[in-house]
C-alpha cells in the first residue's frame, strides 16, 4: 500500500555554508529521500570580522527559503522540521534573521547548540550503524563537531570554530593558523577523548575530500556512503591536492567550485585532526544533522531494525510480484549456508528479498538495470563490498554469465571466493524461483541439501509436479558452480 502524502517528513537545514530542504518518504528506518535541494549561501562568510551574517549570503538564504516554502506547500509534508547550525547561533543578527524567516516564510528554526549540532550527526551516523562505535567528526562551514559513539550510544559531543569558511578570515601566516587549529581541536578533544577508533567523518567539505581521493586513487566504485580510507590515504591526498586551485581540483571531481573553494582549509584542519587522533580507519557517512533530525523523531523500537533489511523489505512490498516470497527463498536456501556467520546471513536475505523487484524491466537489460540499482541504492548497514556482493547476486539470478558484463575493476574489490559465492547465491535464488514461480507456499515440499559430493533437490507430493527440463537444468548449473555433482528426486 502506497504511503500517503501527509507521511512525508521535511527538514530545512540552515548551515553556515549551505542552505538545504530535504523530504523524506515517510517515517522509515532507512531513509527515502523524496525531494532534496541544496544553495551555497555562504551565511557565515565574514562573521568572525564583522559578527554578523553575510549581507549577500542572508539574502540568497531568504531567497532560497521562500522557495523551499511554495516548494512544501504542494509536497504536503506532515511534519516540517527547521534548524540553524553555528553561523546564526553566533551572529548578532541570528535572532533577526530567524525571526524574518518565520515571518516570510512561515518556517520554524530551531537554533541549535554546538553540542545539539553533535548530537544530530551522530544520530545521523546511527540511522546507517546502528551500533556503531568511535567519533564523529562534522565539519561545516563555520564550526567542527565531535560526537562519541560507543556500540550505538551517544556520549560526549563538543563544538569549535574549525570551519573552513571561518578559518578562511584568521589572521597569521601558516604557522600560526597551524597552531590555532591544534589548539583548538585540543580543547575538543578534552571534551571528547582523543581515542578514535573508527572516524566516521559527516559533512560537504569530507564528502569533496573524499570524492578527490577516489579520483586520484582510480577507485571503481563512486558510492561516497560507506567509503573507506586509512590515514595514509587521506595524507597522500591532502598532498596532491596541496596548492592546487578549486579551478584545477574542479576537472577531479563533479564538486561545486564554491565547496572545493573551502578543501585546502579542510584538508589542513584534517592533517592535524589525523596526527592528534590516529583513527583506525576512516569512513564517510552521507547521513548527517539532516538524517539525525530525522532519527529523532523515530519510535525506540524502530531504531533497533536493521537498515538494509528494513528497506529491502520495503523494495520487496512496493515492487516484487509477490511479496514474501523473499523470507521463504531465504529459509528454503539456508541449508546450503550451515556455517554462515552474521553478516553472510544477513546478505543473503537482503537478496532474497530483492531478487524480484524489477521484474517488469525489459529482459535484456534487466540483470544490468538490477545490478545497477542494488549498487547505487540508497542503502544504509552495508559497505561497498556487500554493495558489490548484492548486486552479482542478484545479476546472476537473471543472467548466467553476467560477471562478465560488469569490467574487472569493479569486481577486483570482491575476493574471488566473494564472487563465487555471489554467483552461488544468484543461481540458487534462480533456482527457488524457477521451481515455485516465485510464489509463497510452493517451496513447502521442495527440498534442498547437500549430500556427500552432491546437490540434492527433493521434491514430494504435490511439488513433485513441479519438475521438468527447465528445474534439472538450474539445479545442474547451481551444482556446477558450487562443484557439486547435482540430483533430482521426486517421490
Amino acid at each position: 500500500m502506497s504511503k500517503s502524502v501527509a507521511s512525508r517528513v521535511g527538514v530545512v537545514d540552515v548551515g553556515s555554508n549551505s542552505v538545504r530542504l530535504v523530504v523524506f518518504d515517510g517515517m522509515s528506518r532507512s531513509p527515502a529521500y523524496f525531494y532534496n535541494e541544496k544553495v551555497l549561501c555562504g551565511l557565515g562568510a565574514g562573521l568572525a570580522e564583522t559578527g554578523k551574517l553575510n549581507p549577500e549570503g542572508r539574502v540568497r538564504a531568504m531567497a532560497a527559503l521562500r522557495r523551499f516554502a511554495a516548494l512544501m506547500e504542494g509536497m504536503g509534508a506532515g511534519a516540517l522540521t527547521g534548524v540553524a547550525t553555528a553561523a546564526v547561533r553566533e551572529a548578532s543578527d541570528g535572532p533577526a534573521f530567524v525571526d524574518e524567516v518565520l515571518r516570510e516564510t512561515g518556517i520554524e528554526l530551531q537554533v541549535a547548540s554546538g553540542v545539539e549540532e553533535a548530537e544530530f550527526s551522530a544520530k545521523g551516523v546511527l540511522l546507517g550503524w546502528p551500533r556503531a562505535s568511535g567519533l564523529v567528526c562534522d565539519i561545516g562551514g563555520a564550526s567542527m563537531e565531535l560526537a562519541r559513539l560507543e556500540e550505538g550510544e551517544i556520549g560526549a559531543c563538543g563544538t569549535s570554530p574549525l570551519g573552513p569558511l571561518k578559518l578562511k578570515d584568521f589572521h597569521g601566516d601558516e604557522a600560526a593558523l597551524d597552531a590555532h587549529i591544534g589548539q583548538e581541536l585540543h580543547k575538543l578533544l578534552d571534551v571528547v577523548g582523543n581515542k578514535a577508533g573508527h572516524l566516521y567523518l559527516v559533512g560537504g567539505s569530507w564528502r569533496a575530500l573524499a570524492r578527490l581521493d577516489m579520483s586520484r586513487r582510480g577507485y571503481p566504485f563512486k558510492v561516497l556512503h560507506e567509503y573507506r580510507l586509512s590515514a595514509k590515504q587521506v595524507r597522500e591526498t591532502i598532498e596532491w591536492i596541496d596548492g592546487m586551485s578549486a579551478e584545477e581540483l574542479d576537472t577531479y571531481t563533479d564538486t561545486s567550485r564554491e565547496r572545493l573553494a573551502l578543501v585546502p582549509m579542510a584538508a589542513r584542519v584534517m592533517s592535524v585532526l589525523l596526527a592528534a587522533m590516529k583513527p583506525d580507519e576512516i569512513i564517510v557517512s552521507s547521513y548527517g544533522l539532516r538524517e539525525g533530525l530525522l532519527y529523532d523523531q523515530m519510535p525506540t523500537s524502530m531504531r533497533g531494525l536493521d537498515p538494509l533489511i528494513e528497506a529491502c523489505r520495503h523494495a520487496e512490498a512496493e515492487d516484487s510480484r509477490f511479496p514474501g516470497f523473499g523470507r521463504v527463498l531465504y529459509e528454503w536456501l539456508r541449508p546450503l549456508y550451515p556455517d554462515a556467520d552474521e553478516e553472510r546471513r544477513r546478505l543473503v536475505l537482503a537478496a532474497c528479498l530483492l531478487h524480484d523487484t524489477t521484474w517488469q524491466a525489459h529482459p535484456d537489460y534487466r540483470a544490468e538495470m538490477c545490478f545497477e540499482s542494488v549498487t547505487r541504492a540508497n542503502l544504509g548497514g552495508i559497505n561497498h563490498k556487500g554493495r558489490l556482493f548484492l548486486g552479482l547476486a542478484i545479476l546472476s539470478r537473471y543472467k548466467n554469465s553476467g560477471i562478465a558484463s560488469l569490467g574487472t575493476p569493479m569486481m577486483e574489490l570482491l575476493s574471488e571466493d566473494e564472487i563465487r559465492d555471489a554467483v552461488v547465491l544468484g543461481k540458487a535464488m534462480r533456482l527457488g524461483a524457477m521451481i515455485s514461480g516465485a510464489q509463497v507456499g510452493l517451496l513447502d515440499k521442495a527440498g534442498l541439501a547437500r549430500d556427500n559430493g552432491r546437490l540434492v533437490l527433493t521434491l514430494e507430493g504435490a511439488a513433485a509436479a513441479l519438475s521438468g527440463e527447465v528445474v534439472e537444468k538450474r539445479l545442474s548449473s547451481l551444482a556446477r558452480q558450487m562443484g557439486l555433482q547435482g540430483e533430482l528426486i521426486t517421490r
